[in-house]
């Protein structure tokens, strides 16, 4: 397998939007008080689990109260502290499920969540209309090695250094793929639906870290895919390629797949076997094998 691209190693920078004034820190519930129609709401926020690693660190792991913009959503606001809304599953409003459109009030206690993996919270109205019948990925610049990993998987990912944002999102939008980047200000993108930032630095804990999260284990399909094209591989016949293989492989091998598409062969030698150790690896790491 080719080197992967080196991923960005940039933490994400807190975002310092002009919206949100900072008022008291507290891990106390602010009490209920009446205020003028157009005076700007101060209220509770929690976030939970690895939500916390967008905030500024003094507010991770309790409850702190923030004053909102007037007319602020509870998507301008917790984007504005620092969380790309496609990292959000739940957000419940004074006990309240809604969705990122609710407008703030004076007082409310906001709390938001990841995607949940020990509860079942379909009776909940997620922020989402619907998730997506098929998982597949658009990946940015920085995350070329993942995108090999994850085509080796079996998972329909594009990938060009030279996409631009926009030009990533209205694939998204248009084929209903999910965005993989380490660019939180990307995720934060109005239109964008579904995202993936993607904390990991080195390609294989990448892949690790997505099928953790999407629980992507139990739909992999390994060494279904050309990894150069993203195009479906086929069971193709020795003697329709026998011509284009190296004397020591036409020798030794009888099983092999082609991409129709770069007209690659491929068969199960030394490089093949080490894809194969990747994989494993992947999917015992899922399933929490040791």
């Amino acid at each position: 397998m080719p080197a992967p691209d080196q991923p960005h190693d940039q933490p994400p920078g807190q975002d310092d939007s002009p919206a949100l004034a900072p008022a008291a820190e507290s891990s106390l519930e602010p009490r209920a008080r009446s205020a003028p129609d157009d005076a700007p709401a101060v209220a509770t926020f929690r976030f939970h689990e690895e939500l916390n690693d967008f905030l500024a660190p003094q507010r991770r792991g309790h409850a702190f109260t923030a004053r909102c913009a007037r007319a602020a959503t509870v998507k301008h606001m917790i984007e504005a502290l620092g969380v790309p809304h496609t990292e959000v599953e739940l957000v419940l409003v004074n006990g309240e499920s809604v969705g990122f459109e609710r407008l703030l009030r004076d007082g409310d206690r906001v709390s938001v969540h990841p995607r949940f993996e020990t509860f079942d919270v379909a009776p909940l109205l997620r922020v989402r209309d619907e998730p997506l019948r098929v998982t597949r990925f658009v990946a940015d610049a920085h995350l070329g090695g993942l995108a090999r990993l994850l085509r080796l998987a079996g998972f329909d990912t594009l990938y060009d250094n030279h996409y631009e944002d926009a030009r990533m999102v209205a694939i998204a939008e248009h084929e209903g793929r999910i965005v993989l980047t380490r660019d939180r200000e990307l995720l934060k993108r109005r239109e964008l639906t579904h995202g993936c930032f993607v904390h990991a630095l080195k390609p294989e804990q990448q892949a690790a870290e997505l099928f953790a999260r999407l629980d992507l284990a139990r739909s992999a399909r390994p060494f279904s895919l050309c990894l150069e094209c993203n195009m479906p591989l086929r069971a193709v016949a020795k003697a329709a390629v026998t011509d284009r293989l190296p004397p020591d492989v036409r020798a030794r091998h009888t099983r092999f797949s082609t991409c129709d598409r770069c007209q690659r062969v491929f068969w199960e030698g030394s490089h093949w076997r080490r894809m194969r150790n990747v994989v494993d690896r992947l999917l015992a790491g899922a399933s929490g094998e040791t």
